[in-house]
């Protein structure tokens, strides 16, 4: 049995997977991660992370209802002439989502970046604090 490719499928067929493969270099460009903390409060959440490096802006900080998400970029010059013998210093885009028990009031949120670590004061909406009920005796 023999079979003839046609050279225009195969171009087509070549430029897909050109674009699969450019697609893939975007998926996994260098991630960076960091650590945090989270600490509730009564009043709300104190979330630190360890972002050395960066400047304010360079990071984003989204909240949604609970959702509190932290992106941004390390940036990192490195001489492309020069000889590495050991390369770890990390560089490139970070992304961190973490999820909060309670609803949040993203318009009091306080945000400080001070020596590498980024602090957040997030108070819980008014509806998600406690409340205390009176009660009356008849």
């Amino acid at each position: 049995m023999t079979f003839y490719l046609n050279p225009y499928g195969r171009r087509f067929r070549m430029q897909a997977l050109a674009d699969a493969m450019s697609e893939l270099e975007r998926e996994f460009e260098p991630q960076v991660s960091f650590p945090m903390d989270v600490k509730a409060t009564p009043e709300g959440y104190e979330l630190k992370a360890y972002l050395p490096g960066v400047r304010a802006e360079d990071v984003d900080i989204q909240i949604v209802n609970e959702v509190v998400t932290i992106s941004g970029e390390v940036k990192l010059e490195r001489d492309a002439r020069a000889e590495y013998l050991l390369a770890e210093l990390p560089a490139g885009r970070f992304h961190r989502v973490i999820s909060l028990p309670t609803p949040l009031d993203s318009s009091k949120v306080e945000a400080v970046l001070d020596s590498g670590i980024l602090t957040l004061n997030i108070p819980k909406a008014e509806e998600a604090k406690p409340k205390s009920i009176k009660i009356t005796q008849k």
